[in-house]
């Protein structure tokens, strides 16, 4: 009986190995700070049902007929406050973190990076992605704590543009990194910086606020009363904005060893007249300022580079409020920006995703 040996060479060099691609997405700014350009991104950004969770008629009309056109032209002004020679600093930092991720990622990763609004955007960056082959893809939205409209909104996007590929690729998701040690070691060794160059009265920790509503939409578990249910994180409020901003408080002030009584947890930036998470920072400020308080370190812990909400809202804004009110001095902690912990957090997040 007659039997072949079959073998099986290969003349190829190329090694195989598996590429990573790693979307980096912010929540996104005007292309400039011109009107037409400031309300189109507001137009955009609202009307994402994520972030104004009433029915669509309601949203369209509230949106274009009122907040677009009347808001655009005071938006504007704060925009051209902010805006430097380079552009927008959000974007500027979006880009050099990209480099920066790029070069101690290595050649198996490709880094895009991608704003939920406007540009680059989250279908250019994932288009660019799939042209490379890739194994896998990591999205990296950049909001330490989840909620709805911001970690939530991602995700609805990418997978909306995803859905039609012939082809998927493995895809992941950093859900959240409030707690991640890197991106606390960050922002306490910025706070430590300030707090060396002088005695503060008090600390303030300013998040982005958002409707109650949608933190009671989210309560599977029925265990929200928006008081002290956020005293702990647990298996219950895990997913809950308002607990995992108390949680980044907690770790932050435990690394800078702030004594209890000497800090206070707010929210900023609501917009309409329903109830939105509390206390309100701009309500918060005077009745400190009311009690003796001179000096505020103020944090804003739900920003991982500096924008209007950070630069303009809590640096300028608030400050004005604290010295109409008697207060001496306020001073902002910047945020994360490109900065090498910051990078290096990263580096972990996605070769641990």
């Amino acid at each position: 009986m007659h039997t072949e040996t079959l073998t099986y060479s290969s003349t190829s060099t190329e090694k195989p190995f598996k590429k990573t691609g790693v979307l980096i997405v912010n929540l996104g700014t005007p292309d400039s700070p011109s009107v037409p350009d400031v309300r189109k991104y507001l137009r955009e950004f609202l009307m994402d049902e994520r972030v104004i969770d009433i029915p669509y008629l309601n949203r369209w009309l509230l949106i274009n007929l009122i907040i677009a056109p009347f808001r655009a032209p005071k938006s504007a002004k704060i925009y051209r406050e902010l805006w430097t020679p380079e552009g927008s600093p959000l974007k500027i930092y979006g880009y050099s973190v990209e480099e920066k991720l790029q070069k101690v990622l290595g050649e198996n990763y490709v880094v895009k990076l991608a704003m939920r609004y406007q540009s680059p955007s989250i279908e250019s960056g994932l288009t660019e992605l799939r042209k490379k082959c890739l194994s896998e893809i990591i999205v990296v939205p950049f909001f330490p704590q989840y909620a709805s409209a911001s970690t939530g909104s991602v995700y609805k996007k990418v997978m909306e543009v995803v859905k039609d590929w012939e082809v998927l690729p493995e895809i992941k998701f950093i859900n959240r990194f409030l707690d991640h040690p890197k991106f606390v070691e960050g922002f306490v060794n910025l706070g430590k910086k300030y707090m060396a160059q002088r005695e503060y009265d008090h600390f303030v920790f300013s998040y982005h606020g958002i409707p109650e509503r949608q933190i009671t939409k989210g309560d599977v578990a029925n265990y929200c009363q928006f008081g002290t249910c956020c005293d702990t994180l647990n298996a219950k409020n895990q997913h809950c904005y308002r607990a995992q901003c108390y949680e980044t408080t907690r770790l932050f002030v435990k690394g800078m060893g702030i004594p209890e009584g000497k800090y206070t947890v707010a929210f900023q930036s609501r917009l309409g007249k329903t109830p939105w998470i509390k206390p309100y920072t701009d309500e918060l400020i005077p009745e400190l300022a009311k009690k003796g308080v001179k000096s505020v370190l103020a944090f804003s812990p739900a920003f991982v580079a500096d924008c209007l909400e950070t630069t303009i809202e809590v640096g300028e804004e608030y400050k004005e409020i604290f010295e109409k009110e008697g207060g001496e001095h306020w001073q902002l902690v910047e945020s994360l920006n490109d900065s090498d912990i910051w990078i290096e957090a990263l580096e972990d997040m996605v070769k641990n995703a």
